[in-house]
């Protein structure tokens, strides 16, 4: 059961309607997504745009990298729909037993996959040489941007589609059962008929929890974002003191992980897709390693990234940038039972708070704020999302702002998806400029 659409509702009419003539097929990604009609919009536009409108990759590329990016994150859902959609604009087969089938070309394109999707801080402009530089399996600049968009898009899509617990649509394998194979033991049946009665409001470890508590917890929330704003107003912190804060979050972010944290074991028929299944997420300072903080006023999206991806694959600058904004910025004003609420302090702290775990820092923000607004469970939920998607749990997905509303946590993911693409794309954008110069 999903979000039930009126006949009355044009917009969302016209959007499945797009996105059944573009896909061939009406996916519980656009189901869920639709909670938010202006960004799936978007969303279709750009995903559309990137596998099937003019670019320097043929088709069977896209959806073969679409495989190789999302079979990283073990996420079979995705892996499954671009599988079909690769045989039916006529890839190889045989390039299905696995990545060692595919031609050369693209089993180059396994290490970038690999080290964009786990630790994007270690990509540098020697990743972009080998691949630029690989004799006759050698890609171009053009077609380099075209498959890091790709590789972006589906890590992320991953994220999104474990965050809030997509199972296989009903004709597919695994399609509703209670134990779908993208999902850890989660059923879209849940998350979209708005099933988020008291029984939702999950134990956790400390005991029972009521519905009063949780309402508190939103309230405590509000009370905090009134207490930043008076704080802004009054005083400001120095550029050492703002700059600490962001080492300070980014150490105790490494610390962030999740009683349930075990390892996941890929699947034959995912993992073939890709090399080296033991690569996975690892923060950056374990191991003594020191990730140099990047700096957002020496290369961002905006006066960068944006125009790189423009001159080289034009018009996805654009589609992308839109994007970002319209995630970025999506506010309904509303936050759980309150309206009339400006969220934009709390949404800058989430989107800075992946940029942080990801060594991004932006020198106009105060890190502090982080602490105050996110709490531990959230935390663990943001992190497992963006980093180790394949390791997220209902429990998870419950335990974080339990009176705020399916369609409020499916804006969450959305944040949480836009801000690790960019990131992701920040780095591999830094490395191919790097390179260039």
């Amino acid at each position: 059961q999903i979000l039930q659409v009126g006949s009355e509702d044009a917009q969302m009419h016209a959007l499945f309607a797009d996105s059944f003539a573009a896909l061939g097929r009406l996916d519980n990604i656009t189901l869920v997504m639709v909670f938010h009609p202006q960004y799936l919009e978007s969303f279709l536009k750009t995903q559309h745009y990137l596998l099937q409108m003019d670019g320097p990759l043929p088709l069977y590329y896209r959806h073969y990298i679409g495989i190789m990016a999302a079979a990283r994150h073990q996420c079979s859902y995705l892996v499954n729909l671009h599988v079909n959609d690769f045989l039916h604009v006529g890839g190889n087969p045989k390039w299905l037993n696995g990545l060692e089938n595919a031609p050369q070309k693209l089993q180059n394109l396994g290490e970038l996959n690999k080290v964009l999707a786990h630790r994007p801080w270690l990509i540098t402009k020697e990743h972009i040489e080998g691949l630029l530089k690989a004799e006759e399996h050698s890609w171009s600049l053009a077609e380099l941007v075209h498959a890091v968009v790709l590789l972006t898009h589906y890590h992320s899509l991953a994220s999104f589609t474990f965050g809030c617990g997509i199972s296989p649509e009903i004709h597919c394998d695994g399609g509703h059962t209670f134990r779908p194979p993208s999902v850890s033991n989660y059923c879209i049946c849940d998350i979209t008929n708005g099933n988020h009665s008291v029984d939702e409001m999950q134990v956790n470890s400390a005991g029972n929890v009521s519905v009063s508590d949780s309402f508190f917890e939103v309230e405590a929330l509000m009370e905090k974002m009134r207490q930043l704003q008076e704080c802004r107003d009054e005083e400001e912190a120095s550029q050492e003191e703002m700059a600490s804060r962001f080492e300070i979050e980014k150490r105790e972010s490494m610390f962030v992980f999740s009683s349930d944290d075990e390892e996941v074991t890929p699947a034959r028929d995912v993992s073939r897709h890709f090399e080296d299944t033991s690569y996975g997420y690892k923060d950056f300072s374990r191991h003594g390693m020191h990730v140099p903080t990047f700096r957002v006023q020496d290369y961002c999206w905006e006066d960068h990234g944006y125009s790189l991806v423009n001159r080289l694959y034009p018009d996805v600058g654009q589609l992308i940038d839109e994007k970002f904004h319209i995630a970025y910025n999506l506010t309904y004003n509303t936050m759980a039972m309150h309206k009339d609420v400006d969220t934009s302090m709390l949404r800058r702290a989430i989107w800075n708070y992946i940029h942080c775990m990801f060594g991004i820092r932006y020198d106009d923000y105060d890190y502090g704020e982080i602490n105050q607004l996110l709490d531990r469970s959230f935390k663990v939920y943001i992190k497992t999302v963006v980093c180790t998607p394949e390791k997220v749990t209902k429990r998870m997905y419950d335990s974080f702002w339990r009176q705020f509303k399916h369609s409020e946590k499916v804006h969450v993911n959305l944040l949480l998806i836009e801000a690790r693409m960019q990131a992701e794309l920040l780095y591999a954008l830094r490395a191919i400029t790097r390179y260039m110069t």
